[in-house]
């Protein structure tokens, strides 16, 4: 534990391992040792409420995910918290346990608590934003194969993990794995607990954070914090409208060299490729067969219109027909396999509208340069 004095307080910073039973002691033991006027814990709103079993998922906001085209991060959010519950099992110690033991312990003693993480899903858009498409297809393929395979841990890497936590080392893989999203996984986290603890009520203040939280954490406390800049609307969306005008020029040349007959003929295999592809990647998450016409009735329509997706419209048609039940939503931290996914209809009708889009993103790439082949 180190003391740093910061904006005219005692701040005792805890570096704690979240998979590791000795980080509940010492927790214990920092408390009845600093004596603390506030506890600031790296727990954010949605992680506490989780932790305690209160709330896993608000159904309400599951048709604006959908709409909102926000299923990718969603789904990467369900798999970054199965692959903590997966570590959890297999090191016998439940993630954050430690960062419970702290909160029930201030409550015990009437001590205020400050929730002083960004919440995740804050966190993975920016981090979404800032990344790539083959960066953001790599987090995906990461987390899939974390989360499905039937590896255990070694025991070497389980004394690693004690000596760290484990949302900081798979931000960190993340960070290394794309770069891009680098400074929003690492710095601007570590700015932003900083920031929290910083401003918590008290002149003592015992902040409990991840191990691998400390140095960033230390050094932003002796330093003006800046505030948090709005990441910059990724290129790939202007590029978007490019697929429009190059289709409308591919269907101006076929009319001008063969005429309407030739142009509806171009205009049918547009249909075909991307709308098959789009219901291939609908029928692959298990989706409803009238979410897989959706999808390929929709797709060779939303890939001309950057505003709206295949998946939105085929996501939409699986949430109405398959309402997600209550037990659904808190089953979300015990999924395991694909299998588990598909079957569960929170996570079918993510995974639809993000399949669905997927196979028309690649019907568009294979279909504009086949069709431009044909003049």
């Amino acid at each position: 534990m180190e003391k740093i004095t910061a904006n005219g307080k005692q701040i005792h910073l805890l570096g704690v391992a979240h998979v590791s039973r000795q980080s509940i002691r010492d927790v214990k033991d920092a408390i009845e040792k600093v004596k603390p006027d506030t506890i600031a814990v790296e727990l954010d709103k949605k992680r506490a409420e989780i932790l305690k079993k209160k709330k896993t998922w608000d159904n309400k906001q599951l048709s604006h995910i959908v709409t909102e085209g926000n299923t990718n991060l969603f789904l990467t959010q369900v798999l970054l918290g199965n692959f903590q519950a997966k570590l959890g099992k297999d090191l016998k110690v439940k993630p954050g346990a430690e960062m419970l033991a702290a909160v029930r312990e201030a409550e015990k003693r009437d001590i205020p608590v400050v929730l002083a993480d960004r919440p995740i899903d804050v966190t993975l858009r920016r981090a979404w934003a800032a990344m790539g498409i083959f960066e953001k297809f790599k987090l995906l393929g990461s987390l899939v194969s974390g989360v499905f395979s039937s590896e255990t841990i070694s025991k070497e890497e389980i004394e690693q993990l004690k000596k760290t936590d484990v949302i900081t080392e798979l931000m960190n893989e993340m960070a290394r794995e794309m770069p891009k999203a680098k400074h929003v996984l690492v710095d601007e986290r570590d700015a932003y607990l900083a920031k929290k603890i910083k401003t918590a009520q008290g002149k003592r203040i015992l902040a409990v954070v991840g191990a691998g939280h400390v140095n960033g954490v230390k050094q932003w406390l002796k330093k003006k914090i800046p505030e948090e800049q709005p990441i910059r609307p990724s290129k790939i969306k202007y590029l978007l409208w490019l697929i429009p005008l190059i289709f409308i020029a591919i269907l101006y040349q076929g009319f001008t060299k063969g005429g309407l007959d030739f142009t509806i003929d171009l205009f049918m295999k547009w249909f075909i490729i991307n709308g098959a592809l789009s219901a291939a990647g609908a029928l692959l998450a298990r989706g409803h067969w009238k979410s897989v016409l959706a999808a390929f009735v929709a797709a060779p329509f939303t890939s001309l219109n950057p505003g709206i997706s295949a998946g939105i419209v085929a996501g939409a048609v699986e949430l109405k027909v398959r309402m997600p039940k209550v037990k659904d939503v808190e089953s979300l931290r015990k999924l395991k396999s694909f299998s588990d996914y598909t079957k569960n209809s929170v996570t079918r009708v993510m995974m639809v509208a993000a399949f669905s889009n997927i196979g028309s993103t690649i019907g568009t790439f294979l279909a504009l340069p086949y069709l431009g082949s044909l003049l």
